[in-house]
């Protein structure tokens, strides 16, 4: 009895091999598959966190610098203390670049986030080509922007453009387009407008495409109408969707430069010159970058600052 005993207290469970497992082994392996995929994750994001670093962060600390000197790419940097500052309120070209931002951003901010956010949501319905017409809208925003300028430029043409000729048929009193200092630069949000709608779109409808069925059909239940839908179901389901798109609308708004750069060139006049075509104009055409730091830093503040209100409202919202 002993000796039966003895051989089952000596029983312990072995693998295929005859070998005792070992408990420790599995925590080690554990560990290492930790290791190993927290060195895979470093290895993915260092090569884009390093571009980030030599690409936006260290010009970004060294424009505080810069903004404040003298300096003309050639030779040092002379400090200058704030004399770019006080020449920058004396700036009658900054202060018009200033407003023209602030009114292609009040105009098309609003007007591209309401048509892209209504062709979203009727590309999101049951409608027949759906498929063709969001490949049509998306088709402007991949399109060469050389390409869109020139032929919007010869359509806003005065006396020949094809906007003109439908515009004449109901009035004599016809717009001068890119050749007026008032019409100059509505003509430019249109252009833009229609540009980015269709990317904007692609953003919102994906955002659509989230929203649960089941709460559409629980309010119609409740006996809401379409527009009560929208409102109650749609607007707070896609909150986080439109924060971002604002978010992204509202930076890309300010640091608008390729379309009036090649559409109008910043003119007639000043008229639709804004404050990243001034940083550009100033810099490598004059030479002058320490003054076109300080620009450059008034356009971050400017965006800088939105953005933020913009967060706070969000944040509001959601308490």
């Amino acid at each position: 009895m002993s000796h039966t005993a003895a051989a089952q207290v000596d029983q312990r469970p072995t693998d295929s091999e005859g070998q005792e497992p070992s408990h420790n082994k599995g925590k080690m392996s554990s560990a290492a598959i930790s290791r190993r995929n927290f060195l895979h994750g470093v290895a993915f994001i260092t090569p884009n966190f390093l571009g980030f670093i030599f690409l936006c962060l260290i010009p970004v600390c060294a424009l505080f610098y810069i903004a404040n000197t003298r300096w003309s790419a050639f030779g040092n940097p002379v400090f200058t203390g704030g004399a770019n500052w006080r020449r920058l309120m004396r700036d009658s070209v900054f202060k018009d670049s200033f407003w023209n931002t602030i009114y292609y951003s009040v105009v098309h901010i609003p007007l591209t986030l309401v048509l892209a956010f209504g062709l979203a949501v009727l590309l999101n319905s049951k409608l027949k080509g759906r498929s063709f017409f969001r490949t049509v809208a998306f088709f402007p925003y991949i399109t060469s922007i050389v390409a869109i300028a020139q032929v919007w430029n010869m359509l806003f043409d005065a006396r020949s453009g094809v906007i003109n000729q439908i515009i004449g048929i109901f009035t004599d009193n016809v717009p001068g387009w890119l050749g007026s200092t008032t019409w100059a630069m509505p003509a430019v949000i249109i252009v833009a407008t229609w540009r980015e709608a269709g990317y904007f779109m692609i953003l919102l409808l994906a955002g659509l495409q989230t929203i649960p069925s089941e709460l559409y059909e629980a309010a119609q239940l409740d006996g809401a109408n379409a527009w009560q839908r929208f409102w109650k179901v749609t607007v707070p389901c896609m909150r986080p969707t439109l924060f971002f798109v604002m978010v992204t609308l509202t930076i890309g708004s300010f640091k608008i430069l390729d379309l009036t750069l090649i559409m109008t060139g910043g003119g007639p006049g000043t008229s639709t010159l804004v404050l990243a075509q001034y940083v550009y104009k100033v810099a490598f055409e004059r030479g002058d970058f320490g003054y076109s730091g300080t620009v450059s830093l008034v356009l971050f503040a400017l965006c800088m600052v939105v953005t933020l209100i913009q967060f706070w409202y969000n944040n509001q919202k959601e308490k």
